[in-house]
């Protein structure tokens, strides 16, 4: 998604004709104030905000409503283009901005609704709602009447308007869906069957391997066993007409397995990653609400973090919340459509978008049957009348829910606070000062009159219906187990007797499988000891790879370079290590060999090629180390013509060459590092010019889409780290929470001369993190900068 909307902003909007003077005095204008008094309208009484030495605010307010409103007018302060990226995203108005590049995106945004679905909530928003997002609103507000707007701005001339309380709803529900929605892998599959045949459709889907760890109940295994998806499959080639997701780990050790007696919680969600940083560091304190953390610019609520009472963290569950029906549409009329042998009218809406550089809005019509809207015009090559029903569209009160959250002080408010928990799904850990720790899945998981929605379903029936969502007391849950740990990481939640069906979404579970050897290794852990662990770079596939590469017959002299390196290896995805790389590069040529084998060119689509700009990447690759490892055991005829050990020494041969080609033929640097690197890219870096204003990196990483430091890649992108990773990582200690811990893979400023713009990323690449201070006196050791704001003014300095 972020790689379209970068690709978006280039054109003619990015004339480079600005002088380096004029740049440096827009520049230094553009960096906000953070200290002195400034008086604004719309505050009750003066709030205080102490900015640490990582530009971490912290907001001291004597209520709620003041308080937010400085966390409004903060958030501008930092983050103001990135605030506005998001609500035009949110509201489909990208185009308006960016031009015709941005069209495309704000087409299917305006089909899906989510600016409708926000005005929705809006309307049906409690008084406590309203409150909180008309006082953030009215911050950032402030903000516009009372500084210099971002850099951005002034290179692409344009004004932004000012800011509604709709609008954080509108980027929450797309932000929401671009993450977490499986619509587009529905998509795929029905045209791989179409295509290839529900046999091998369903041979491309990577089951859980059995024995691989479950969430719930904590140290369980899983059995293995995997629903018949031919049969599933099967019914999209009678649908045949004529005519993506973030990742994340997280885990809590109680205080019998803590060296301070007192639970400590990790977590690092994964996402991709960009200049500014997706998340940003806040601490927010009023007689109502004391609560620190990471919460999205733009949105009012710290998401990730803890309070004075508990911690939490959220990995995404994954669960299956999007499906798609083909709708048998009335060839006479448009907005007629079929269901149980009726023909029902349609809702249209008509929507027009501003595109910048047109003399005249894009017009669309949205056609919406009961199942939700009709997508598929938004989507090349798909021709079939294909609605969406998504739980991102639900009716939700998101911000009575995290104010709950935020508040909460025990376990059973914690799950209070969660049982109104919307769309998308999430794993959420939990721990708390009295010694307790917990796992919540929480959100809404359809159940199905029949089928698992991986396929697009007849609509014109009933039998492929929601029947209402699974109750939230039934939903996994586990306090205290006996293991006295709790982890998620995207893996299978429970086995397969429980009752419901949640997803076949999953994550291969290696990340979870390493997470539960690491924390079965000692008695008691530390704050160090998380801090090692959310840095291991140990590949539980990269070790079966090895011994397969170790074991092909010797062969010509590169490749027994390549084996010399392996045998050596100690199975560390480290950037500065040679036998990473090769082990890696095979891997992918093996995949790559593997898949078209039975698919030809079609190979691309499972190989990272999306199928929309808003979903630029597909699913299959990262989950592919247990889908080739299970084939090489269970499929000895995949290849026509060959056996595996002949295809795997032809993947080696090949990735030997492409290793010569990339790195030179000098073996002893072909550091994994120097091929798999992560670049911070702003929106509009993509000329040279700007690029360097704009953007940072690269920096080499180390792991893949296996290690617990996720650092996933896709093939076509040559190995470049474009894809997820570490996008916020953070050790919450419950003995001491000034001792708590956190970085973001950049800074907290968005203004490229700030001094926080990326003073974090070489704390992030080391694994390394900055404290978190709570306590006032903590806060006050390490302060940076201090600002007053003040009721009464206009705006003006004091």
């Amino acid at each position: 998604m972020l790689r379209s909307i970068r690709t978006a902003g280039v054109g003619m909007l990015l004339a480079a004709g600005v002088g380096s003077a004029v740049l440096y005095y827009l520049l230094r204008r553009s960096v906000p104030r953070t200290r002195g008094r400034l008086r604004l309208k719309g505050l009750h009484s003066q709030v205080e905000i102490i900015r640490d030495r990582w530009g971490v605010p912290h907001i001291y307010a004597s209520n709620r409503p003041d308080l937010m409103f400085a966390f409004g007018f903060i958030q501008a302060q930092d983050r103001f283009w990135q605030m506005e990226l998001h609500r035009l995203l949110g509201m489909g108005s990208l185009a308006e901005v960016l031009g015709e590049a941005a069209l495309e995106i704000d087409r299917l945004s305006r089909h899906v609704g989510f600016r409708r679905a926000a005005q929705r909530d809006w309307e049906q928003a409690k008084e406590v709602e309203r409150e909180v997002l008309e006082a953030f609103s009215a911050g950032i507000n402030s903000y516009l009447a009372s500084s210099s707007l971002p850099i951005e701005f002034k290179i692409l001339r344009y004004r932004p308007k000012l800011w509604q309380p709709v609008e954080s709803l509108a980027f929450a529900k797309f932000l929401a869906w671009t993450l977490n929605g499986n619509w587009d892998y529905e998509v795929l599959r029905s045209w791989t069957v179409e295509r290839f045949g529900p046999e091998l459709a369903a041979e491309l889907e990577p089951n859980y391997p059995p024995g691989q760890p479950l969430i719930v109940p904590a140290g369980a295994e899983a059995h293995g066993a995997n629903p018949p998806l031919e049969e599933e499959f099967a019914k999209v080639q009678d649908l045949i007409l004529a005519t993506g997701r973030a990742m994340s780990n997280c885990w809590a050790v109680s205080g019998a397995k803590s060296v301070t007696g007192k639970p400590i919680l990790a977590n690092d969600p994964h996402l991709p990653l960009q200049m500014p940083s997706l998340w940003y560091e806040a601490h927010l304190d009023s007689p109502e609400l004391k609560v620190a953390g990471a919460c999205l610019p733009g949105f009012p609520s710290i998401l990730i973090g803890h309070n004075q009472d508990i911690a939490w963290g959220l990995t995404a569950a994954l669960a299956d919340g999007d499906d798609l029906f083909v709708e048998r549409v009335d060839p006479d009329d448009p907005h007629r459509y079929e269901f149980q042998g009726q023909w029902l009218e349609a809702d249209v809406v008509q929507e027009e978008i501003k595109v910048r550089g047109r003399k005249g809005p894009a017009r669309e019509e949205i056609v919406i049957t009961r199942h939700g809207p009709i997508i598929s015009p938004c989507i090349r090559g798909e021709t079939r009348p294909l609605a969406l029903k998504t739980t991102i569209l639900e009716p939700a009160h998101p911000i009575e829910i995290v104010l709950m959250l935020m508040s909460a002080t025990n376990w059973g408010e914690f799950r209070e606070a969660l049982r109104g928990w919307p769309a998308p799904p999430q794993s959420f850990s939990y721990a708390d000062v009295k010694g307790n720790i917990g796992y919540q899945l929480a959100g809404l998981i359809p159940m199905r009159a029949r089928g698992y929605g991986m396929v697009p379903s007849p609509g014109w029936t009933d039998e492929y219906e929601w029947t209402g969502f699974i109750p939230f007391d039934e939903l996994p849950s586990s306090s205290n187990p006996e293991t006295q740990w709790s982890a998620s990481a995207n893996n299978k939640i429970v086995d397969d007797d429980y009752p419901y069906f949640l997803t076949f979404n999953y994550a291969n579970g290696y990340r979870q499988q390493r997470i539960v050897q690491l924390l079965g290794s000692k008695e008691k852990f530390s704050l160090d000891d998380f801090k090692a662990m959310q840095a291991d770079l140990y590949s539980i596939p990269g070790r079966e790879l090895a011994r397969y590469i170790i074991s092909l017959p010797a062969g010509e002299e590169w490749v027994r370079r390549a084996q010399t390196f392996v045998k050596a290896w100690d199975y560390l995805l480290s950037p500065n290590s040679v036998a990473a790389c090769i082990v890696e590069v095979f891997f992918s040529h093996l995949v790559r060999k593997a898949l078209q084998e039975k698919l030809g060119s079609w190979s691309e689509f499972y190989l990272g090629r999306g199928i929309h700009r808003l979903r630029d990447e597909g699913h299959f690759f990262g989950d592919s180390a247990s889908w080739i490892l299970d084939k090489i055991t269970s499929r000895p005829q995949w290849f026509a013509e060959k056996s595996w050990q002949e295809a795997m020494a032809e993947a080696l041969a090949s990735a030997m060459a492409e290793l010569r080609t990339l790195l030179g033929d000098d073996v002893s640097r072909w550091q994994w590092g120097r091929l798999h690197s992560q670049r911070f890219h702003h929106v509009l870096g993509r000329g040279p010019a700007l690029a360097r204003l704009f953007n940072r990196g690269p920096v080499p990483v180390g792991g893949d889409a296996n290690t617990l430091w996720q650092a996933a890649y896709y093939p076509r992108h040559q190995y470049q780290c474009d894809s997820y990773n570490a996008s916020y990582r953070q050790i919450i200690d419950l003995s001491d929470f000034n001792k708590s811990l956190a970085v973001i893979p950049s800074g907290q400023s968005g203004q490229p001369s700030a001094r926080h713009y990326a003073d974090q990323i070489s704390l992030w690449q080391r694994g390394e993190y900055h404290p978190m201070p709570w306590d006032r006196a903590d806060v006050e050791a390490v302060a940076e900068a201090r600002f007053i704001l003040e009721p009464g003014g206009d705006g003006t300095g004091v």
